[in-house]
């Protein structure tokens, strides 16, 4: 029996994003509707659900920096952190629905505003890369203070608080900056080798150490298998089964100072039967239901 109702969060933005073909948005947009016409709301029996329409998505691009929408993706932040604020102090788990990545400055600026958090970001690629390295634009990479100094409160979550596990794009250049950082990094490889239970408790060893008030999940969905989750804007091969999923997820979402998760990344217009999202909402579902 699930101990803690779930509230929903819907922040259906792509504006991290760049186009994929001429003249066609991103569909990560229509990622909360499409999770709900498969069924992910009624099955988890949402206490409430709260939304939050994003500004009108444009190619517009930073003349400094190249970044995709600086502005209105830090405006959204602002806002989307003002709406899980209020939801903070209640015990239950939030559930945050993108949309693409850069839903987690918004939700990382809520809790840096609430306490000393941490963050196990699950993601096929580690999206710590300064703007000069991004051939994309995309929002969630680092570098800009108008998303990485909202509200005066950088860094949202200290790096030696961070766990990123999950990727498997190996370039040097690419991995150099978070190797380099304060950041846990466990790829794919150190996921294989080291096991997924040792990696869970050194982040539990970790929160206990720095004394944390919590943490949260990230969660992008490109980091499983590319034949289970084709459905994305960057695909790769290889990546973690529905099974190695739910291993890493279940001891983290059933924790008490798990605050809540957030799922990323899904374009429902690759995924045009739902063949692929239909496995995702019932594994998802099963791993929640252990709270």
């Amino acid at each position: 029996m699930r101990m803690r109702a779930i509230d929903i969060f819907e922040f259906p933005t792509n504006l991290g994003l760049t186009q994929q073909a001429e003249n066609r948005e991103p569909g990560v947009s229509r990622m909360p509707e499409w999770l709900h016409q498969h069924g992910l709301h009624e099955r988890l029996q949402a206490e409430q659900v709260f939304r939050l329409e994003p500004p009108a998505y444009t190619m517009e691009s930073d003349e400094g920096t190249g970044l995709l929408n600086v502005e209105a993706v830090g405006d959204y932040a602002v806002r989307q952190a003002q709406l899980m604020s209020r939801q903070l102090e209640k015990d239950s788990f939030k559930l945050v629905l993108g949309g693409d990545c850069s839903v987690l400055i918004g939700s990382a600026l809520a809790l840096k505003q609430k306490g000393k958090y941490g963050l196990f970001f699950l993601d096929g690629h580690t999206d710590y890369i300064t703007p000069e390295l991004s051939q994309t634009g995309g929002a969630a990479g680092l570098g800009d203070e108008r998303l990485t100094d909202l509200e005066q409160c950088r860094p949202y979550i200290e790096p030696q608080h961070i766990f990123c596990v999950g990727n498997r794009q190996y370039d040097e250049s690419y991995v150099e900056p978070v190797q380099e950082s304060a950041v846990h990094v466990y790829d794919l490889a150190a996921i294989r080798s080291q096991g997924i239970t040792a990696i869970i408790e050194s982040f539990w060893a970790m929160i206990n150490e720095q004394e944390l008030d919590g943490f949260w999940i990230h969660l992008d969905v490109d980091v499983l298998n590319d034949t289970l989750m084709p459905a994305v804007d960057s695909r790769q091969e290889d990546g973690l089964s529905y099974e190695e999923l739910a291993e890493i997820l279940t001891p983290l979402v059933s924790h008490r100072l798990a605050a809540g998760m957030e799922v990323t990344i899904l374009d429902p217009s690759l995924d045009g039967n739902g063949q692929y999202t239909v496995p995702l909402v019932k594994h998802l579902v099963e791993v929640l239901d252990h709270m």
